[in-house]
């Protein structure tokens, strides 16, 4: 079998830290600020962590 050729969206929108996990930046936040509150805003600068059966299916991707 060939090997997988990676996906150019995934390797722009996800990382892989040192210990394997899969990050991201958070969405909704292209535009539109003006109905999210302060605190709102802030926790959208903030990563999340993807685990489980999605993290499998993007590092595959990647």
């Amino acid at each position: 079998m060939p090997k997988m050729k990676s996906k150019g969206s995934v390797k722009g929108r996800f990382r892989v830290t040192k210990s394997g996990k899969v990050k991201c930046s958070k969405p909704f936040r292209g535009h539109m600020h003006a109905i999210h509150s302060g605190k709102q805003k802030r926790a959208l600068r903030r990563q999340i962590v993807i685990t489980g059966t999605w993290a499998r299916l993007l590092k595959a991707m990647m």
